[in-house]
């Protein structure tokens, strides 16, 4: 460990650190998105992409961008699940 890393903390480990909450937000999706049928899998996608069709400006984008995230991980960790008979860790999450 470098004399500035003990100082000033690794980035990377900061990096993480902000990503942790929004891992455990899609693990709470996670048992809601397990009782879904695969037909209602597929529709929260139309549902997540209706919620951006027409949104022009910027900030809004990204507001319901990082609003409908935490679900869009957990629906897709759930259909790699259903496909592949494999769950995603949630390191590959970060």
């Amino acid at each position: 460990m470098s004399f500035l890393s003990k100082i000033f903390g690794n980035p990377n480990e900061k990096v993480l650190k902000e990503l942790e909450p929004i891992v455990a937000h899609i693990n709470e999706f996670e048992s809601e998105c397990k009782q879904l049928s695969d037909d209602e899998l597929k529709a929260l996608t139309a549902g997540f992409k209706a919620r951006l069709d027409g949104v022009s400006e910027r900030d809004s984008v990204e507001s319901i961008l990082s609003e409908i995230l935490p679900h869009a991980f957990a629906a897709v960790r759930e259909a790699s699940r259903r496909a592949s008979g494999k769950r995603h860790f949630d390191v590959q999450l970060l």
